[in-house]
């Protein structure tokens, strides 16, 4: 979510990656995270309260202090950054003006999980990413080489609909996809 992103930029982030299911060769959670991040910084694009924004994201750097002060009636005044709430959401509006004026996040964003073809590499740059991680969708494909080259093509070239049609023949057989109901969970729902 943007709100994630933001704090890891807030945290010194230099780089966000936005994760799809990594090992199913299934794009579709990628593209709902990319869709997802997209849809929200319009949101900031067209908002006259970013302050109200950076509240909100600002929240769960305290989280804890609020669960103290719920469960002890007084605030522990802790966080991890030793700066007051105030001070992080005037900087966390300093982020937010930036994504405003960029229209997009003021890093470099990659994309990972799912991707097995370089159609699903080319899309996911047509979603606004920097670039693509792919790791099981090339090495448990037919032929890696072949399919890695047209990664690579297909990302360069991702709106050259010809070309990543022209390197998408002949790379073999693609990762199998998985459906993501047929997955299980292995770790923590992530993003919110």
């Amino acid at each position: 979510s943007l709100g994630e992103a933001v704090r890891r930029i807030w945290e010194g982030a230099a780089m966000i990656r936005t994760k799809g299911e990594a090992g199913t060769g299934n794009v579709v959670a990628a593209m709902r995270h990319a869709r997802l991040l997209q849809a929200e910084i319009e949101v900031v694009k067209k908002s006259e309260n970013l302050d109200i924004i950076a509240k909100k994201i600002c929240n769960k750097f305290f989280v804890l202090d609020d669960e103290a002060e719920t469960n002890l009636g007084e605030s522990t005044d802790f966080n991890p950054f030793g700066k007051d709430r105030a001070t992080i959401e005037a900087e966390v509006v300093e982020i937010l003006e930036d994504i405003k004026r960029l229209g997009r996040l003021p890093v470099v964003t990659f994309t990972a999980g799912g991707i097995a073809t370089p159609a699903d590499a080319a899309l996911m740059m047509q979603f606004g990413m920097d670039g693509v991680f792919v790791g099981s969708g090339i090495f448990k494909s037919e032929d890696p080489i072949t399919m890695a080259k047209a990664v690579v093509e297909a990302t360069a070239h991702f709106n050259d609909a010809k070309l990543v049609g022209d390197v998408s023949r002949n790379v073999g057989e693609s990762m199998p996809g998985l459906e993501e109901s047929s997955l299980e969970t292995k770790m923590a729902k992530r993003g919110h």
